[in-house]
């Protein structure tokens, strides 16, 4: 993992084309935004982990049994 330390109004470059401001900093929050194309999805940590379980799920849904 690269860790980094970053101001108010300063940014990182990920690829070329997703950059990450710091957009606020209260306490021990820090507001991010995030600048990606469309297509490449962003979510929350615990928004993409449902997504995953949700797609598992209707995996395991779709698969024929073997009884």
């Amino acid at each position: 993992m690269l860790v980094l330390s970053r101001k108010k109004n300063e940014s990182i470059v990920i690829n070329n084309d997703i950059t990450i401001v710091i957009v606020d900093i209260r306490g021990d929050k820090v507001r991010l935004g995030v600048e990606a194309p469309k297509e490449i999805p962003v979510h929350r940590r615990e928004v993409y982990d449902a997504i995953q379980k949700n797609e598992q799920s209707a995996k395991k849904d779709t698969q024929p049994s073997n009884d």
